[in-house]
Parts: C-alpha cells; sequence; structure tokens
C-alpha cells in the first residue's frame, strides 16, 4: 500500500543473499563504527547459520526487484517477562525518508506483541550523529526511560528508549 511517499515495500525473513545488503547499508549509514558493524554482521550470521535459535529474528524490507531497502532485528531480553530488545534497525541512506523505518518499526512491534511482548527497548547513543536516530524513536512514540552518562566513552551517553506495544 502506497501512502503519499511512502515507498512500497516487502517485509520478509532474512534470506542468505541479503546479508551483503545489510553489510552495505550499515557503512553507507556513516554511522555505525567498524566495531558495530561486525557485531550487526555476527547476528546476520546467527540467524543463517542456526534458523531454529530463539534469541534473534531478523526481517528485511524488500523492494519489487527484491533489493533490501532496511532491516530490523529483535529479540527477546534474557530474564525478562515479555520484554524484547530492538537490537538494530537501519535503512539505507537512498531511501530515508520514504517511510520504510517506520514500516520496518511497525512490522517489529506487531512481530513481538504477537509472541506476547509488553516492552520493546532500543538502545542507541548521545553523539550528534545519532541525532536522527533519537527523533526517529521519539516521532514513534518511543519515550527515553534512561540515560547513562558517558556509557560507551567520555561524552557518549546511553540513551535507553522504550516503547509499551502490549494491546
Amino acid at each position: 500500500m502506497r501512502i503519499g511517499t511512502d515507498a512500497i515495500v516487502e517485509i520478509r525473513t532474512l534470506q542468505p543473499n541479503d546479508r551483503e545488503s545489510i553489510h552495505q547499508i550499515l557503512v553507507a549509514t556513516e554511522v555505525f563504527t567498524d566495531e558495530e558493524v561486525q557485531v550487526a554482521l555476527e547476528l546476520v550470521d546467527t540467524v543463517l547459520q542456526n534458523p531454529h535459535q530463539q534469541d534473534y529474528e531478523i526481517y528485511t524490507a524488500v523492494n519489487d526487484k527484491q533489493e533490501v531497502a532496511g532491516y530490523y532485528c529483535v529479540g527477546p531480553t534474557p530474564m525478562t517477562q515479555g520484554t524484547y530488545d530492538l537490537y538494530w534497525i537501519a535503512v539505507s541512506p537512498s531511501m530515508q525518508g520514504h517511510g520504510i523505518g517506520k514500516q520496518l518499526s511497525d512490522h517489529a512491534e506487531a512481530r513481538v506483541r504477537a509472541r506476547g511482548a509488553r516492552l520493546l527497548i532500543a538502545h542507541t547513543s548521545s553523539l550528534p550523529k545519532y541525532d536522527n536516530t533519537r527523533m526517529f524513536y521519539l516521532r514513534h512514540s518511543y519515550n527515553e526511560v534512561a540515560r547513562i552518562k558517558e556509557y560507551y566513552k567520555p561524552g557518549d551517553d546511553l540513551v535507553i528508549y522504550g516503547k509499551y506495544v502490549s494491546q
């Protein structure tokens, strides 16, 4: 369905040939460090190599040519009841501003809600390069629930957003 200038995408489960596209998206955003990109790809590899694991779910947004425009990774937070982490959500810079991030976020929320989630948590950085990320969460009804000063390094706080998703 097309709404205004929103792009038409299909959201589907991760496929093996999506890995390189996800890698390219993570690098192209110019937000993530090399170490962060490697961690994201480790989660992709975990899902691809062990499809029956229960820690992570990855979905991709693809266009009509099956090209990956964005993706997300969620999973249950260990030792909690009904809390899930939104580990990664990223959209290709060339596709940002077309509603793909919202579609991915909405899909993630519906997916975890169907699995019994009450709360979806997202962690991010306070650095200026993450301004758009923090605004994305606020625009999509997440609330800043915590901030830990200088968590990542001096001058770089951990900012935690949460959204109650249960019906």
